[in-house]
């Protein structure tokens, strides 16, 4: 077989796994329109709004957690197998869901089993597709993490059309059945990615090539993980309680401040698409400084400014816009410091950050009562978390032997 038609192959391979993990990362994002069940399951199970809500707490962390262990089930299966039994286990969880009659059994399988299902399948095909195209990572990333962000912003309006026509089972059932329906096609146009080929004629991130073992002997393993947890806590929590905040901080109506979700989603999809594409264009970690610096001026306006309407959707728009941006670069940024054959798995454990993230802000707003000690401490944690971004540097080759492992 010619060269010619070798590279041929190879580019129609990845343009399709490509498509194949757009249409994928659009269905698992579906998950996130979840707060429009949360009255009707309320009202059919007669339980608060608030123990309705926690299996949303459950799908991220379960979220989190399947995403971790991807990497692992993607060696002994296949980036295809892994995709097809997401989407059969997350039309499971929906069929569960459907005739869940009490609490337990919406939080094994909204909770459980949506989260599993999702986390299986969003970080491993997102990391399997940036491995296909190692000069052009920050687009692709912004293309993977747009689509699943803008599965929930179209699922809205499709479960909110068939809330209205169908009833809640029948939604939840016909809901899982899409969601497979665009996964398991979507899956066999995926390929597993080829192992990149760690050489001297690579560029010098290239030449990076750490397994887990080695990755978390290295300080810059956890500074990188300290800023991805704090870019979530801060993310996940504002944009969790965005209304709430704008009711009792801003005293705006219950309309008004529901604009705050639509605020959040334009804000949100902006940051991956925007600091997504100038990934690709200068250092990461520096888009990363850069969304800290964003971060740190809405939580300014929220903790030391007497907002009104304006600066209080300034505030959100900043957060948000930081937290899509960050989650977007990462898989990136840490192939720079670690390489891209063992992403999966060195990105999977800091991954877990999402899903502490996501119970940290409201634990801590529960203990303590109010927003204040939750900002404080988020904005602590960001200023931390620029310093770190500030004087972090890449780790050494792996040429350099025992020292890359024991020297910053």
């Amino acid at each position: 077989m010619s060269t010619h038609t070798v590279c041929q192959n190879h580019n129609r391979t990845r343009w399709l796994t490509l498509i194949g993990t757009i249409i994928t990362q659009f269905a698992l994002g579906s998950v996130y329109t979840w707060s429009l069940f949360n009255g009707q399951l309320s009202h059919k199970l007669d339980a608060p709004v608030g123990q309705i809500a926690f299996s949303f707490g459950l799908l991220s962390l379960g979220l989190a957690i399947a995403s971790s262990v991807a990497g692992k089930l993607q060696e002994r299966f296949g980036v295809r197998n892994v995709t097809i039994g997401a989407g059969l286990l997350l039309a499971t969880g929906f069929y569960l869901t459907a005739h869940a009659d009490n609490l337990f059994m919406l939080y094994l399988s909204a909770g459980v089993l949506v989260g599993l299902a999702d986390g299986a399948g969003y970080l491993m095909t997102l990391s399997n597709c940036v491995k296909w195209f190692p000069e052009r990572k920050g687009l692709i990333s912004a293309c993977a993490i747009g689509a699943y962000g803008l599965g929930s912003l179209g699922f809205k309006f499709i479960c909110s059309y068939l809330l209205s026509n169908n009833g809640l089972e029948t939604t939840f059932i016909i809901w899982g059945g899409l969601a497979m329906a665009m996964i398991i096609p979507a899956a066999l146009l995926m390929k597993d990615a080829p192992q990149q080929q760690v050489t001297a004629l690579h560029n010098e991130n290239q030449t990076r090539d750490f397994s887990l073992p080695e990755a978390v002997r290295m300080p810059q393993y956890w500074l990188l993980a300290l800023m991805f947890l704090t870019a979530c806590m801060s993310g996940l929590y504002v944009i969790g309680v965005a209304k709430d905040i704008g009711e009792s901080l801003v005293h705006l109506s219950a309309q008004t401040a529901a604009n705050a979700v639509t605020i959040i989603a334009i804000a949100n999809l902006s940051g991956r698409l925007v600091l997504g594409v100038l990934s690709d264009k200068i250092a990461r970690i520096r888009v990363i400084t850069l969304a800290q610096v964003v971060s740190l001026v809405g939580m300014s306006i929220l903790l030391f400014t007497a907002m009104n309407e304006t600066t209080f959707f300034i505030s959100i728009a900043c957060v948000a816009f930081s937290f899509g941006g960050t989650i977007t670069v990462y898989p990136s940024l840490v192939s720079d410091f670690f390489g891209l054959n063992n992403l999966t798995k060195n990105y999977g454990l800091i991954y877990l950050g999402f899903g502490i993230g996501s119970v940290m802000g409201s634990l801590i707003a529960s203990l303590f009562g109010g927003f204040t000690v939750t900002f404080s401490l988020i904005m602590t944690l960001l200023v931390i978390s620029l310093i770190a971004s500030l004087v972090i540097r890449l780790p050494h080759q792996r040429s350099e032997g025992k020292k890359a492992l024991q020297h910053a």
